[in-house]
């Protein structure tokens, strides 16, 4: 069975681009961004094939380019086009692919589909990126939810920051989903540390064998 992965997050911004790096360098997969809003600075697909070191043919080509940077329906409003996420189909590729949503679960992709939507059509099973700090278990545990609610396969939840067993046990305990692990903060952020942190953090193995038999 082919491997298909989604990496999600419960907020912008907390490291589920260089967790999904993590991933995709240590599964051999390919990586692929179906939309990517804010083109200024390095795109989420640049920084997955430096720190995860792949050569042009396992980074598959976004299928929406926005220019501005902020919630992919506004952002292709201001570009002067629409989403069309019906269109949203994940490309062919060789061995697994790990693929990035945009921010959260319920960002808008265009005035009527949210991010959540596609995850459920597709039925690819999702690893929730949240950060470890003062909030978290809100936000984990929201985020869980209404994954549940639409059905939509749960491979675990991976945190990224300081270690913090508390929080990590009751976000675990109140939703019965796994946690797969956590990535700290690296400084330097280069491949090398990325691949020695997140084989340290993470048993690859354990979770390509959870996502295999959620999507069984």
């Amino acid at each position: 069975m082919t491997l298909r992965l989604v990496v999600t997050g419960t907020d912008t911004g907390i490291g589920k681009t260089v967790f999904a790096a993590g991933l995709t360098a240590a599964l051999g997969a390919s990586y692929w961004k179906p939309v990517q809003a804010g083109l200024d600075d390095e795109t989420d697909s640049e920084t997955v094939a430096r720190l995860a070191r792949l050569p042009p043919e396992r980074v598959i080509p976004e299928a929406w380019r926005l220019k501005t940077p902020a919630s992919p329906h506004l952002a292709a409003e201001i570009d002067g086009v629409e989403i069309d996420a019906d269109a949203l189909e994940p490309p062919p590729a060789d061995g697994p692919l790990v693929i990035e949503g945009a921010g959260g679960l319920l960002v808008p992709l265009n005035r009527r589909t949210l991010t959540i939507d596609l995850f459920a059509r597709w039925g690819f099973p999702v690893v929730l990126v949240a950060r470890t700090a003062l909030g978290t278990i809100n936000h984990t545990l929201l985020s869980l939810e209404a994954l549940k609610r639409r059905g939509v396969p749960i491979a675990g939840v991976a945190f990224v920051g300081e270690r913090h067993d508390e929080n990590a046990k009751a976000i675990a305990g109140f939703s019965g989903v796994p946690v797969l692990g956590r990535l700290p903060a690296l400084d330097p952020l280069t491949s090398e540390t990325l691949a020695e942190a997140f084989a340290a953090g993470f048993d690859v193995d354990t979770l390509r064998s959870i996502a295999v038999s959620q999507r069984a």
